[in-house]
């Protein structure tokens, strides 16, 4: 596939998602304007009926919430069932992490995510796993609670409020049942359905997986991945990284790179990666151009290369993952090395330092810092 063709691909599937809460929005507005013009008494005033709609406004957001942790809660149920581990729970930005035997409460947000449930895998048994019931378990829950929300709107249609809310819940469940559980790629990110479809036919796929739920295991431990199994770091063939969990493995290898500052390797990788045909989504890329940025500036520096990466896509991207570690380093260095204005890059670090305090996994922050020392030095030289 040409790379234009790939853009224009990307950029429809960036859309797929506001289309789907653009239709949980039409058809929850539809039901809302049915209820009040239905109830709407001989003299009702239009401030009443306002009102009306408020409260029935506010309890869709609080169906699509609900029905969030429930997808999420579902992944967690199903997981525990399949025999995994709890490693950390997210609900947009709120994020509850296991680190030391304790739950505690991080902050961290990725763009095109409401939210996501962690955890640590069994074994592999055969080079096998059970995954397909903790993937489409958000889903299946979904579906569930929608079932349950429907019972209950029948049960109570002469209460004000009420049933229209539960019957909006009920068809955000099915929606949201549907955008996670029905094979498909969402701009940045793949779905849960698209996973479990893709490991289920690949073995490699599969072990992949298992090498990111570990991974994800053991950064939640304090280990950073410059310390962690280097087979769990080997990159795949061109061929298997069509895949797109088999191209996290090469990811995660340039990751490792990056973290033990081997950075003409890392660069390496990268600009080989990003230039075959693979299945690594948005979110992983642009992640990868900031890396490929940041080693361009604390090197070369050139002006033309850098202005290249720095697309409108990619400034989009970084907006969005504004409070990311290695975005805001990134930004930081930017500012230090390609505006050469040291006062922002002070902003942006104390920015950093901010968000550093509630971010999930120390040890990325750890490794960020150091890169950022090394930009400080590569500027006074």
């Amino acid at each position: 596939m040409k790379k234009s063709e790939t853009k224009k691909k990307i950029q429809w599937q960036q859309y797929i998602a506001v289309i789907f809460f653009m239709l949980i929005g039409a058809v929850c507005g539809v039901l809302m304007a049915q209820y009040v013009d239905k109830n709407a008494q001989p003299g009702t005033s239009s401030w009443e009926n306002l009102f009306s709609l408020a409260c029935l406004f506010v309890g869709m957001y609080v169906a699509i919430f609900i029905q969030l942790i429930i997808h999420e809660t579902g992944h967690l149920v199903f997981g525990l069932l399949s025999g995994y581990k709890f490693s950390s729970f997210r609900i947009f930005s709120f994020m509850w992490v296991k680190e030391n035997g304790k739950i505690r409460l991080r902050r961290l947000s990725i763009a095109g995510t409401g939210g996501q449930c962690l955890m640590s895998p069994p074994d592999m048994k055969d080079g096998k796993i059970p995954l397909v019931l903790y993937n489409l378990g958000g889903s299946l829950m979904n579906v569930i609670a929608s079932t349950v929300c429907f019972a209950l709107y029948v049960a109570t249609k002469n209460i004000a409020f009420l049933p229209v809310i539960l019957l909006m819940c009920a068809i955000t469940g099915v929606v949201i049942a549907i955008m996670n559980g029905v094979p498909m790629r969402l701009g940045t990110v793949d779905n849960d359905g698209y996973n479990a479809f893709s490991l289920t036919r690949n073995s490699e796929a599969m072990r992949s997986f298992w090498i990111q739920m570990k991974v994800n295991e053991q950064l939640a431990k304090g280990v950073r991945l410059k310390d962690m199994p280097d087979e769990w770091f080997i990159v795949p063939s061109d061929e298997a990284m069509k895949n797109s969990m088999v191209v996290v493995m090469g990811i995660f290898a340039c990751n490792r790179l990056m973290d033990q500052q081997d950075f003409r390797e890392a660069d390496k990788l990268m600009e080989h990666i990003m230039s075959i045909e693979s299945g690594m989504v948005g979110l992983h890329r642009s992640l990868m151009i900031c890396d490929r940025m940041y080693i361009e500036m604390i090197s070369e520096n050139r002006k033309e290369i850098i202005e290249g990466m720095l697309t409108k896509e990619q400034k989009q991207f970084m907006k969005q993952m504004k409070k990311f570690p290695s975005v805001l380093r990134t930004e930081y260095v930017l500012a230090l090395l390609h505006d050469k204005d040291n006062a922002k890059a002070e902003q942006i670090k104390s920015l950093f330092e901010k968000h550093a305090k509630s971010y999930p996994y120390q040890n990325d922050v750890e490794s960020e810092r150091e890169l950022m020392e090394i930009a400080d030095r590569s500027d006074k030289c």
